[in-house]
């Protein structure tokens, strides 16, 4: 089938690959359709670094793993699914009798299989299996486009609910891409009565100042902490959600913490960042890490459905199969303003 290949770094190509012997049809799955695809951070990141942490690309890999579709075959046993549902896929498997799959935590199982991570394939191709349990019917409602974008926003979820806001919370996400938009837009979900977005593209913190009760802030030109105290008397946001990925941000998170307040990590670092326990302590914050999402695909459905939260506007670009290769290559120079770009493959 064709599929969008990474042949190794920095070098795509969109071609025939031999993939159906692989993908076999058991009992309990469902042969998906694809219909939109969007293009994740760590796909870029795959195509031009080559890898990311352990995780390297050392032979042709498919791209891709924010999806939704069709599904077009059921597995003899599966009974939540037939044919002609529109669907969003988990994608990470884990290991069904791991210990951290059993204590509910299976986003942390160290054998969890996950679309476009080596050596596992993605899915910029024409159909996938998937099991039953990872894949989700849509509500008429919820579009192709939308449903692709339950990836990403699962991963704000997460974060909100790690940070277990309390309504009336002031919060603060450094990084107004697409993870640090939709975690903006969470937090509102979950209730928080503000929201502060940090970042240094004007035309994404002006996209930003559109979704709801959101400040923006651009650090380039404004003091983040200062800005932070100054809009609450000196007191500090309630909740403060890293997700630039960039070490000067990560570093400062505890600056315009409230005392008693909530630190998430969803940023990833390549490296060793700094630290201030110091800080950290005499404010008594409470510090958590994210690592992609456990549990969240049907809640972030009913908000989508409910309108709880939009995400269209989030979605600033869409590209024909075809233009597989040209979307890389333009999410990767990092355009001003662009947020999520999707793929759209062929009916």
């Amino acid at each position: 089938m064709k599929a969008l290949v990474l042949e190794e770094k920095k070098k795509l190509s969109l071609r025939d690959f031999p993939i159906e012997r692989d993908e076999i049809l058991g009992a309990r799955d469902v042969r998906i359709k694809l219909h939109t695809v969007g293009i994740c951070g760590s796909d870029v990141h795959y195509y031009t670094h080559g890898g990311i942490g352990p995780f390297i690309v050392r032979e042709p890999m498919i791209l891709g793993h924010e999806a939704s579709g069709t599904v077009i075959e059921t597995g003899s046993a599966v009974t939540t699914l037939k044919v002609g549902d529109r669907v969003c896929m988990e994608p990470g498997i884990p290991d069904p009798d791991s210990r951290a799959t059993r204590l509910g935590i299976y986003n942390v199982d160290p054998a969890v299989r996950f679309w476009a991570t080596p050596p596992v394939h993605g899915v910029l191709r024409p159909t996938v299996v998937h099991p039953e349990l990872f894949t989700f019917k849509l509500p008429d409602n919820v579009s192709f486009a939308e449903a692709a974008m339950v990836e990403p926003l699962a991963v704000g979820v997460h974060g909100a609910t790690k940070a277990a806001v309390k309504p009336g919370d002031v919060g603060l996400v450094i990084g107004a891409g697409p993870i640090g938009l939709v975690t903006a837009l969470s937090l509102l979900a979950a209730g928080c009565a503000r929201v502060y977005v940090s970042d240094v593209d004007d035309a994404k913190l002006a996209l930003a100042a559109t979704l709801g009760a959101i400040t923006p802030i651009n650090v380039r030109s404004q003091d983040l902490a200062k800005t932070v105290l100054a809009g609450t008397d000196g007191w500090g946001a309630d909740i403060v959600i890293e997700c630039s990925g960039n070490p000067r941000g990560a570093a400062g998170v505890f600056e315009p913490l409230c005392p008693g307040g909530r630190v998430v990590f969803i940023g990833g670092q390549s490296d060793p960042i700094a630290y201030d326990v110091g800080a950290g302590m005499v404010r008594e914050a409470r510090v958590e890490h994210v690592f992609r999402y456990a549990h969240v695909f049907p809640r972030c459905i009913g908000m989508l459905s409910s309108g709880a939260i939009d995400v269209k506007p989030l979605i600033t670009r869409t590209f024909g199969f075809d233009e597989s290769v040209e979307a890389f290559e333009i999410a990767a120079s990092a355009p001003a303003g662009q947020v999520k770009m999707q793929i759209v493959l062929p009916e």
